[in-house]
């Protein structure tokens, strides 16, 4: 887009624009608008919600980050650490570890990321474990 462009269009194309819209003289004449008269007004009425928005934006609150909370809000309370063994005789390996904090990197496998996790949010959250039923 080359600079006659813009120019034409800030100049020429912008007033005439402006010019055609249908804003009334009072508050009030907004009640008495058409569905097409609001119609006509959507573009503009959108470009100076947006243009509004993007000039407060950097003065609204940042979201926080979320804190880690607590996962196991009610199982076995008075455990310092929720684990579960449960034997199974068709396991191929020894014993199988699965994550139930929700943060291991190696999710579903445990990668004793409820260490971490129980240490800054007082939790008990700990691994499920499957263990190869010896018979």
């Amino acid at each position: 887009m080359s600079l006659e462009t813009i120019s034409r269009i800030i100049k020429v194309q912008l007033p005439a624009y402006l010019k055609r819209l249908p804003l009334p003289e009072t508050i009030g004449g907004f009640a008495k608008l058409t569905v097409s008269d609001w119609l006509r007004l959507l573009p503009l009425l959108g470009v100076l919600a947006l243009l509004g928005y993007l000039t407060i934006r950097p003065f609204l609150p940042k979201k926080k980050k979320q804190k880690d909370s607590l996962i196991n809000l009610k199982i076995q309370k008075e455990n310092p650490k929720v684990v579960n063994e449960i034997d199974i005789e068709d396991l191929n390996s020894a014993n199988v570890c699965y994550c139930r904090c929700w943060r291991s990197k190696t999710f579903p496998v445990c990668d004793k990321s409820h260490l971490k996790h129980n240490e800054l949010t007082g939790d008990n959250v700990g691994p499920l474990i499957l263990k190869k039923k010896i018979l």
